[in-house]
């Protein structure tokens, strides 16, 4: 049923009009009165409203213009009604975001019909809407979901086909294999014919897989060198074998790129669901350690994962070693990037990132270490050291009068840890850090395992007054239902999103639907990877709220974002 709101201050007449609207089967509210329509409009979001422009307090001017300053409201038509019939009345009405204009005395059919043109109208306007952002979401959904070079799957992909080959039960005797394919000297292939002819090469190579998905299995994308495989039930090892074999043999026929004759080989490694793994992730981490021991005895074969197969090198072995003692030797340095309002060009907050300062190595990249942080449990007691001294820092810029919001990433096993909350609170007490300057930033993969624990937990982080952030968005499972379910205040969008935002228009309509949507569920949003100033300004012009990037600044210790923080700080957080 239709609902329509009247705003009439004479009560006969808005009483006539309810009785009319209600005999011809709309829902029908009146108000006395602007003030009272407009808290109508807001609780009860009608389909139309009926405003008199002739009324005491508020006139219906006044009205048409806060109900266009209100997002909420601004989308309902409005049909002003009048005794004038002034043109400039009508005029002012119009530009105001009236949709049509009753002069009375009207009849009830020029009544009826108006109403009538405007929810076909809306009616219309609400579809195209839809079909809007429906394009947007499946143009997102293919940059989500799908390699842009090869038009595989990618990893996110390949986890949810995995999983619908799970929903019918499989026959107690089979297994699914999972193999990770890498090409062996590809680096040397790029230095001899260039990236442009490797990008030819990946998708002849994906082209010839393609037949071993059959109708259940699937190919994706992992990385530049990997491909990935899940491959139709087998009843045995041996005939997992025997595919990964067939596999090798349709892989060194040569092929043909442009008149040049290539020789390939490649080196497979292959897991059993369920028996190396229940879950997609452990079942390709333990492909991968097979594969890894493929390369290793020289590439061009295949190898099934076994429990005795270890994944370590000597070098990550040692690495790990250092990794324990480094924490006591104050080895860790935690730098900072800033973060720049895009309305106001001022710096709002930096981001907290951990280095490895290793006395032997020199700085560690912590794509190189928090895996192997994350392994060996080491990574609990790194992201606390990491929050405690981003907070202590923020407290010191506090104290001096720069009060910068601190920005600090917490692992999925730090969030999931029994009294969380209590921990950083101790914190944030000890630093003397105001719980409004500290945001926390969590991936996806954090918070969707166990979705009612995470909105408990992050719900008892908000009421101490702390910023929740959804880090990486883009990159993990990215539903929007988690948005409306996660008291989230900040969305991070994936630095990969920024890649040639400019010159493509794929990219570029993706992140304007991906900043609206987050808009219209009141998140603010934070675009990281801004490397130019065209990109700076794409994203100013389509109202995203802040930046991170090398084009402002690259992570830098304390002592050098001091320098700065001077002239681009605001005086609160």
């Amino acid at each position: 049923m239709r609902k329509i709101l009247v705003i009439e201050d004479e009560r006969a007449s808005r009483k006539l009009i309810l009785k009319l609207l209600q005999n011809e089967g709309y829902e029908a509210i009146g108000a006395e009165n602007g003030s009272i329509g407009l808290q109508l409009a807001l609780q009860e979001c009608p389909d139309l409203i009926l405003c008199d422009i002739r009324m005491p307090e508020m006139d219906g001017y006044e009205v048409l213009s806060r109900l266009q300053q209100d997002p909420v409201t601004a989308m309902i038509p409005v049909i002003c009604l009048t005794a004038q019939n002034d043109r400039a009345d009508l005029r002012r009405g119009m530009e105001l975001g009236a949709n049509d204009y009753l002069t009375k005395p009207f009849t009830t059919e020029e009544l009826l019909s108006a109403i009538a043109t405007q929810l076909a109208k809306q009616e219309m306007r609400a579809k195209q809407q839809q079909e809007v952002l429906q394009q947007a979401l499946s143009k997102f959904n293919n940059v989500v979901y799908y390699d842009s070079l090869t038009n595989l799957p990618n990893r996110l992909l390949l986890r949810e086909r995995f999983y619908q080959i799970l929903a019918p039960k499989l026959q107690t005797h089979q297994s699914i294999p999972i193999a990770v394919l890498s090409l062996d000297h590809l680096d040397r292939f790029i230095h001899s014919l260039g990236t442009d002819y490797s990008d030819l090469l990946l998708q002849a190579v994906s082209d010839r897989l393609l037949p071993y998905g059959g109708k259940v299995g699937t190919i994706a994308r992992l990385n530049s060198e990997q491909l990935a495989l899940i491959l139709p039930p087998v009843s045995t090892r041996p005939e997992a074998a025997n595919i990964a074999q067939s596999i090798l043999d349709t892989l060194s026929q040569p092929f043909d790129l442009e008149g040049f004759e290539v020789f390939l080989t490649c080196s497979i490694g292959m897991a059993l669901y369920p028996e190396d793994g229940s879950d997609i992730d452990s079942l390709l981490k333990a492909a991968n350690t097979a594969m890894k021991v493929a390369q290793q005895l020289g590439g061009n074969r295949f190898q099934l994962y076994t429990a005795d197969i270890s994944e370590k090198s000597y070098d990550r072995l040692m690495l790990e070693m250092n990794l324990h003692h480094a924490l006591e030797r104050s080895e860790f340095i935690v730098y900072y990037q800033p973060q720049i309002d895009l309305r106001t060009g001022r710096m709002v907050g930096a981001e907290a990132l951990v280095r490895w300062q290793h006395p032997e190595r020199g700085l560690i990249s912590p794509l190189e270490f928090i895996p192997i942080a994350e392994e060996s449990g080491l990574i609990i007691p790194l992201n606390e050291w990491v929050l405690q001294t981003a907070c202590k820092q923020a407290g010191i810029w506090q104290k001096a009068g720069y009060s910068l919001k601190v920005a600090v990433n917490l692992s999925g096993i730090q969030f999931n840890q029994l009294g969380l909350s209590q921990r950083i609170m101790r914190i944030l007490e000890a630093t003397n850090l105001e719980p409004s300057c500290l945001e926390l930033e969590l991936t996806e993969s954090a918070v969707v395992k166990h979705p009612e624990t995470a909105i408990a937990t992050l719900r008892e982080l908000k009421s101490l007054g702390i910023k929740l952030s959804l880090d990486d968005f883009g990159t993990g499972y990215s539903s929007f239902s988690y948005l409306q379910q996660f008291p989230f205040d900040v969305l991070k969008i994936d630095r990969s999103f920024m890649r040639n935002v400019t010159e493509d228009s794929k990219n570029a309509a993706i992140l304007i639907a991906i900043i609206q949507l987050a808009h219209s569920l009141n998140l603010k949003v934070v675009a990281e990877g801004v490397e130019t100033f065209e990109q700076q300004e794409f994203l100013r012009q389509h109202q995203c709220d802040m930046m991170q990037g090398y084009y402002f600044s690259s992570p830098v210790p304390a002592n050098v974002l001091e320098q700065t923080i001077v002239s681009y700080t605001n005086p609160s957080c």
